[in-house]
C-alpha cells in the first residue's frame, strides 16, 4: 500500500521551504527542535495507519444509527482509534503547557493532523471539531469555563461541536431563531433547533460540549443580536442531562462515520433542574457571539482546506500506485505483438496523474503556508504579526475553497485513472471522492467564500491585505526572474496575470451596483485561487533551486504543468469578469 501522505513532500515544505525549525528560536517553541517535530509527524503517521485507516471502509459501510432509546450506535473501532489519538496527546498538540499541551507550532500540528484526515476523515472529524471548540474557549472563555470544558476536551473525556445552522436558515446566520432567555442565576435557557451538527450526539465521550449561537434579548436584528453559549449534554459537576435532544441523524453521501445530527434545544425532552430549556453558559459578552465564533470558523475553514487536501492527496497516491502496476494497452504506434504496458506509460494517464500532483502538492503548500501565517500572527513581532493577520484575512477564503474544489477534481481524476474499477467499492478512490464532496459545502460554501473574498476581504482596511499579498508575489517574481530559464518565464507569466487580477478587482469593487459587482464572485474566487497557487508553485521552484533527483524533477514538472495548463484559464475568466457580464443576473428563474 502507498503512503497516506508523501512524507518526503511534507518534509520539503516544512523544512526546505517554510523553515519551521526557525520557529524554535521563539520562546513559545523553545523546547522544540526538528527532532521533536519529526517525532510528532512519525507518531501521527503510525497512529493513522494502525488505528484510523483500517476501519475507514467499515465505518463508511456501517454508518451510525439511532437506537429506539435515542442513543447512537457506532462501530467500536471508532472509539478505539480516538482513545489512541487522545492517549498520545494529539488533542492538545497546539495548546499551552499549562493546559497539558505540547505548544507545537500550528504548522506542525496541522501537518500531523493531515495524516488522520487522509486515513479516515470521518473518525478524524471528532477531534477536528473538539480541538477547534477548545481553542475558541481557551481564547474567549472564562477561567472557570476553561477548567470545566477545555481541560476535559484536551484529555479526550469530552468532545465538542459547533452549532450554527438551523433548518430554515442554512448559512444565513442573521435568520437564526434559537433564543436565549436570561435566568436569575446568570445562566440562560436556550430554545431552538440546530441542523447539520457534526458529532452532535454519540456515546464516544463522557460529555459533548456544544457551542451554540442564539439570540439574547436586546441585541437588535440580524447578526448583531447573536450571542455564543456553552450548552453541555450533561451539566458539569452534576451529571444531570441537559435539555438537548437528538431529533435524528442525517444520512450522508460521504463522511458517514461522523454522526451528523438535528438537535432540539429546550423542547422539554429533558428537564434539567426541574424545568424545560437547555441550560447555557454565556461565552464572553452578550451580542458578540459571531465574532467569537468566527475564531472557530476561520480555524475550521483552514482545517477544511487541510482535510480536502489530504483526501485528494491519498487518492492521488493510490491512483499513482495503481497506474504503475495495472497493465493495459500498448504505446501509441506499437504493434499488437508488443506486450501490454503499465498504464502509467500512456500519455493521457500521465496527464491525469500530473494534474492531480499539481493540485494536491499545490494545495498542501497553500494550507501549510496559512498555518505558518497563524504561527507568525501569534508569536512574531508586532509588525510581522500584523502582516500575517492581513494575509490570513485575504487567503482564508481561498484556503478553504481552492483545495475543496481542486482536490475534489483530483479525486475525480483518481477514479478515472482506475477506469471501471475506480467506480466500484472494491477500490478506495470512490469513497475518497464521496468524502471530499462535503468540503465545498460545509463551513461556508464555495459561493459564500467568493462573496467573502470579493465583498469584504480584498477591500478590507482599504485593500491593505490585497496590496500586501501583491508585495509578497512581486518579491517572489523578482527572485525568480533573476534565475532565468523556465522559472523566469513562469514568473513573468504570473506577474502579468496578477496585474490583470488587480485591475479586475478594482473594476468589480468600484461598480455602483453591488449586485453587478458580486454576481460573478465565485469565478473571481477561482481566478484568485489559481493565481495564488501559481505563486506558491513558483515559491516551491525557488526552494528546489538547482537540487537534483527524481523528487525535485517531479516538483519542476508539476509546476510546469500548472503554469502551462492551469494558469492560462485565469486570463479567460478575468476577461469575462472585466466585462461586468450580467448573464446570471438577467436570467429569470422561470427560464431555468
Amino acid at each position: 500500500m502507498p503512503e497516506l501522505l508523501a512524507r518526503r513532500d511534507v518534509d520539503f515544505l516544512l523544512y526546505e521551504w517554510l523553515d519551521v525549525t526557525a520557529l524554535t528560536a521563539r520562546s513559545r517553541f523553545a523546547e522544540h527542535s526538528k527532532e521533536t517535530f519529526d517525532a510528532v509527524l512519525d507518531l501521527s503517521a503510525d497512529l493513522a495507519e494502525k488505528y484510523f485507516a483500517p476501519h475507514n471502509k467499515l465505518s463508511d459501510a456501517n454508518e451510525p444509527t439511532m437506537r429506539p432509546d435515542g442513543t447512537v450506535q457506532i462501530i467500536g473501532e471508532v472509539r478505539t482509534a480516538l482513545q489512541a489519538f487522545t492517549e498520545a496527546g494529539m488533542m492538545a498538540g497546539e495548546f499551552d503547557e499549562r493546559l497539558g499541551g505540547m505548544q507545537l507550532p500550528s504548522t506542525v500540528a496541522r501537518a500531523a493532523m493531515a495524516w488522520f484526515h487522509a486515513a479516515n476523515i470521518a473518525t478524524a472529524g471528532y477531534p477536528f471539531l473538539t480541538i477547534a471548540n477548545a481553542n475558541l474557549l481557551a481564547h474567549h472563555g472564562s477561567e472557570q469555563q476553561v477548567n470545566d470544558y477545555v481541560r476535559p476536551m484536551l484529555e479526550g473525556r469530552y468532545f465538542g461541536t459547533m452549532c450554527l445552522s438551523e433548518p430554515q436558515a442554512g448559512s444565513s446566520l442573521a435568520d437564526i431563531t434559537t433564543r436565549a432567555v436570561p435566568q436569575a442565576d446568570g445562566t440562560y435557557r436556550l430554545f431552538g433547533t440546530k441542523m447539520w451538527i457534526s458529532g452532535g450526539d454519540h456515546e464516544l465521550s463522557e460529555n459533548i460540549v456544544h457551542l451554540v449561537l442564539a439570540k439574547a434579548p436586546g441585541g437588535g436584528a440580524g447578526v448583531k443580536g447573536i450571542s455564543l453559549f456553552i450548552v453541555p449534554k450533561y451539566l458539569p459537576g452534576q451529571g444531570e442531562r441537559n435539555d438537548v435532544a437528538l431529533m435524528g441523524l442525517n444520512h450522508k453521501m460521504g463522511c458517514r462515520g461522523t454522526t451528523n445530527t438535528m438537535l432540539a434545544f429546550g423542547d422539554g425532552t429533558y428537564t434539567p433542574q426541574g424545568s424545560a430549556g437547555a441550560i447555557g453558559f454565556l461565552v464572553g459578552e452578550e451580542h458578540r457571539g459571531l465574532s467569537y465564533m468566527f475564531h472557530m470558523m476561520n480555524e475550521a475553514r483552514i482545517g477544511v482546506g487541510f482535510a480536502a487536501t489530504a483526501l485528494g492527496y491519498v487518492a492521488y497516491l493510490k491512483s499513482l500506485e495503481y497506474a504503475k502496476v495495472r497493465t493495459q494497452g500498448r504505446p501509441a504506434g506499437a504493434k499488437d505483438a508488443v506486450a501490454p504496458v503499465p498504464i502509467v506509460e500512456h500519455a493521457d494517464v500521465r496527464r491525469m496523474l500530473l494534474a492531480q500532483k499539481s493540485y494536491v502538492e499545490g494545495a498542501l503548500a497553500l494550507v501549510l503556508y496559512c498555518a505558518r501565517l497563524v504561527d507568525e500572527q501569534t508569536t512574531a513581532e508586532s509588525d510581522a504579526a500584523r502582516e500575517a493577520a492581513l494575509l490570513l484575512d485575504v487567503l482564508t477564503p481561498v484556503t478553504k475553497s481552492w483545495p475543496s474544489e481542486w482536490c475534489l477534481r483530483a479525486n475525480d481524476l483518481a477514479i478515472q485513472v482506475h477506469g471501471g474499477y475506480g467506480y466500484t467499492r472494491d477500490y478506495d478512490v470512490e469513497q475518497h471522492y464521496r468524502d471530499n464532496r462535503l468540503n465545498p459545502i460545509h463551513e461556508g460554501t464555495t459561493g459564500v467564500q467568493g462573496l467573502d473574498l470579493l465583498g469584504r476581504k480584498v477591500t478590507m482596511a482599504d485593500g491593505a491585505g490585497l496590496r500586501l499579498l501583491g508585495t509578497r508575489i512581486a518579491a517572489t517574481v523578482e527572485r525568480a526572474v533573476r534565475c532565468g530559464g523556465d522559472i523566469e518565464l513562469h514568473a513573468r507569466h504570473l506577474a502579468a496575470v496578477w496585474s490583470a487580477l488587480v485591475a479586475v478587482t478594482d473594476r468589480l469593487t468600484s461598480v455602483g451596483e453591488p449586485a453587478v459587482g458580486l454576481a460573478n464572485s465565485t469565478p473571481y474566487l477561482q481566478a484568485f485561487g489559481h493565481t495564488v497557487l501559481a505563486w506558491l508553485w513558483l515559491e516551491q521552484l525557488l526552494a528546489v533551486g538547482t537540487k537534483q533527483g527524481a523528487f525535485y524533477d517531479g516538483k519542476r514538472q508539476a509546476a510546469r504543468y500548472f503554469f502551462v495548463y492551469e494558469l492560462p484559464s485565469v486570463t479567460t475568466t478575468l476577461n469575462i469578469l472585466s466585462m461586468l457580464d450580467t448573464t446570471v443576473l438577467d436570467t429569470d428563474p422561470a427560464w431555468l
